[in-house]
């Protein structure tokens, strides 16, 4: 069966809450959402997900327990979260941005704002989609810190960003500096061309490995149940 770009993303993202246990995953876009039911019905079973409000809700929307706003502080401050966010920006050591483009004292265009994403960068994991991979995206300095990267989080007890996933491969920070890797490549794209759309110089090994394929099984959850309609499509084509 051929796979589609988008189903490699899904499995990219799917793989980023791997052998996390009894944690509240808590994805943001429509490809991380998938990736995160498609992990829970398959290799990571103890994942809580939420209803974005004050539930924990099972694969099916069904409410399975009351998530009261302090209840989930204390996830989030102890290390029991993990977050998919999206990037504006995003630097080699893994610092984002999604308040501002240009100088902070007067910026060429306002964003979302800095949100929450200071606190959950330093207190539970947080990985990163990025559905377009540009030199815009992954810039040498971002504008705004408003994720907090390997280089600013000394102390941090629960800061980790396990993965940058986006529509052309995945990275990590497996390096002695914590500087961005790229972990594998999604099938079709060149090493040359993530080179071309990144804003700073990648570490890469000689062998770059492809993004893992989904499993028949997989695919038929990803097809037929949890996206039926397709809508992985319109967020990465081909």
């Amino acid at each position: 069966m051929t796979v589609s770009r988008s189903e490699y993303c899904v499995i990219a993202c799917a793989e980023a809450w791997r052998d996390n246990g009894e944690v509240l995953a808590s994805p943001m876009g429509l490809i991380p959402s998938i990736g995160a039911r498609l992990a829970k019905r398959t290799f990571s079973p103890d994942l809580l997900l939420t209803d974005g409000e004050a539930m924990l809700v099972g694969l099916d929307g069904t409410v399975e327990g009351w998530l009261p706003y302090r209840r989930h502080l204390t996830m989030v401050t102890g290390g029991r979260r993990h977050v998919m966010m999206g990037a504006s920006q995003i630097d080699r050591f893994g610092n984002q941005n999604i308040s501002c483009v240009g100088d902070w004292e007067r910026p060429k265009r306002q964003l979302l704002g800095v949100r929450g994403a200071p606190v959950n960068t330093l207190n539970n994991p947080v990985s990163y989609w990025v559905p377009k991979h540009s030199a815009r995206v992954f810039v040498g300095r971002v504008d705004m810190v408003c994720g907090v990267g390997y280089d600013r989080a000394a102390g941090a007890r629960y800061h980790r960003i396990p993965r940058v996933v986006s529509d052309l491969g995945v990275f990590d920070f497996a390096t002695p500096d914590r500087s961005m890797r790229l972990a594998s490549l999604h099938p079709g794209v060149t090493v040359d061309q993530v080179r071309e759309a990144t804003g700073f110089c990648l570490v890469i090994g000689d062998d770059v490995p492809c993004t893992r394929e989904p499993s028949a099984d997989e695919l038929r959850l990803i097809r037929d149940v949890i996206d039926p309609k397709g809508l992985r499509e319109r967020e990465v084509k081909g």
